[in-house]
């Protein structure tokens, strides 16, 4: 697969939670989980434009990884994979740095 973002955009594969039971131990279906909010980058684009023409180059970087919101992004699927396309506000936070 070779996608590279445009602009600010950037390309996260979300990292599934290992939790399958609640608190009591009874098992959470598929169906009623809800999805992660931490994912890693695969791409990013080459940075925000600004109307004085210049370039702001991204803070993320492919391997970083992130959190997003819930609602953040729109979902894609690659090569049979599920990805997610993010503006850089739409991170959070970057996770181990």
């Amino acid at each position: 697969m070779n996608v590279r973002p445009l602009h600010d955009r950037i390309l996260v594969q979300r990292l599934e939670d290992k939790q399958e039971k609640s608190g009591g131990g009874i098992i959470i279906p598929d169906s009623a989980k809800e999805k992660p909010q931490r994912g890693k980058v695969t791409a990013a684009g080459n940075g925000k434009t600004l109307d004085d023409g210049t370039r702001v180059e991204l803070e993320v970087k492919k391997g970083d990884q992130v959190l997003f919101g819930k609602y953040a992004g729109t979902e894609v699927k690659l090569d049979g994979t599920d990805y997610l396309i993010l503006r850089e506000d739409d991170i959070l936070a970057i996770v181990g740095k």
